[in-house]
């Protein structure tokens, strides 16, 4: 089938010194993307990276996909909301995918989200907390037990009803995300919690897929993100309630 000039999938990941996984992952992706019948491009957005995150994207590439890749006009680091961000609204595709450097989540698990988008979705999420997910490896239980008690209070207080806000895999058609991400204000960790409180605010249609997911070394996350999460999410119910996201 011949590819359309038209980009149907844009695919973005953050990397902030990520020099040992995302030359994986990129491939990983390239190498589903390369066997569609559909025209798509991959964003890299490097976060202020130290380490040969940033020469490594341009050696690699993508082979046939193409790969593009930005960075914060000043190269400094500023989270990754606002890496997101940038790789979102600078995309073409009609359809805009974020993923994890470390390929917790395989690319090739979209195949998933079509059915739903086809059925009306402004936004597909992937979840780990639904029937029908798949855990190959857990966290740590120590973040086990934090992150199921932060998501307990981003139900009560943000977005109830959405089972996992944190997994790095979501989806947004073009107009929704244009609708959604330039109203994004959180940088860091708390941004996913933001964003689905925003697309409930536009009144987005929302759906949670079960994924599966595989937890890997070299995390950024920290006992400290949770509390930053949790401080992100009062900040979240303050924007609600002042109406700042409509």
């Amino acid at each position: 089938m011949a590819q359309s000039q038209d980009v149907r999938l844009s695919v973005i990941i953050p990397a902030y010194n990520e020099q040992r996984r995302l030359p994986r992952t990129l491939a990983q992706a390239a190498a589903y993307l390369s066997r569609q019948p559909y025209r798509s491009e991959v964003i890299v957005v490097n976060d202020g990276s130290t380490d040969d995150t940033e020469p490594l994207v341009r050696l690699g590439g993508g082979g046939s996909v193409a790969v593009t890749l930005l960075r914060h006009p000043d190269g400094l680091n500023h989270g990754k909301g606002a890496s997101v961000r940038r790789g979102i609204l600078a995309a073409r595709g009609d359809y805009r995918l974020f993923m994890d450097a470390d390929n917790s989540t395989t690319l090739d698990q979209v195949e998933r989200f079509w059915p739903f988008f086809e059925a009306g979705a402004d936004v597909v999420i992937g979840s780990r907390a639904l029937r029908g997910a798949v855990i190959v490896r857990r966290q740590p239980i120590v973040k086990e037990i934090a992150g199921r008690t932060g998501n307990l209070l981003v139900r009560m207080l943000a977005v109830p009803g959405i089972s996992d806000t944190q997994a790095g895999f979501k989806m947004f058609t073009a107009a929704a995300a244009k609708g959604i991400f330039p109203r994004l204000t959180i940088d860091r960790w708390g941004y996913d919690v933001e964003v689905l409180a925003i697309a409930r605010s536009l009144q987005c249609r929302i759906c949670e897929v079960p994924i599966t997911w595989r937890n890997f070394s070299g995390s950024k996350v920290t006992a400290g993100t949770y509390f930053e999460v949790i401080g992100d999410i009062w900040r979240i119910r303050r924007n609600l309630r002042a109406g700042l996201y409509r």
